[in-house]
């Protein structure tokens, strides 16, 4: 099948479809004698792993790790689930350096008085030389 098909069944753009491609993360597909890229079922299956797992979180380079170890039937499933729950904890990670930011972020609204003045504590704050103590989001 051509490109077209494929993005329409996986829902990725053509351009999408070829980096992976370039990238090496899907196996490379046949060309016709015109040189048109020929899809396979292998191929769709390829690509709605790599957008299930990036819509999950996963890099792209983690996405290629994932699928070598699908195409391993050798695999260990403790070995994939260590690399979900790797996963989720640099999610949990990521989820407290949001938190941090959001509290950062809401000290110094609730600190601008929000009026005509030009007197802002925000702006005073994320232009400021020294770190301001409500501004830390590494604790």
């Amino acid at each position: 099948m051509k490109i077209n098909e494929v993005s329409r069944l996986t829902g990725l753009t053509a351009k999408t479809i070829r980096f992976y491609e370039q990238k090496g993360v899907i196996s490379e597909p046949e060309r016709s004698e015109n040189g048109y890229r020929a899809y396979n079922e292998c191929h769709i299956n390829e690509l709605q792993m790599i957008k299930r797992s990036r819509l999950v979180g996963f890099s792209l380079d983690e996405c290629q790790i994932l699928l070598d170890m699908s195409r391993n039937p050798n695999r260990r499933s403790a070995d994939v689930k260590q690399k979900a729950l790797e996963k989720i904890a640099e999610i949990d990670d990521k989820i407290k350096e949001l938190q941090a930011m959001k509290t950062s972020l809401k000290s110094l609204a609730s600190a601008c008085p929000g009026d005509e003045s030009a007197c802002c504590p925000i702006i005073e704050a994320l232009s400021s030389d020294s770190e301001n103590a409500s501004m830390r989001t590494d604790d």
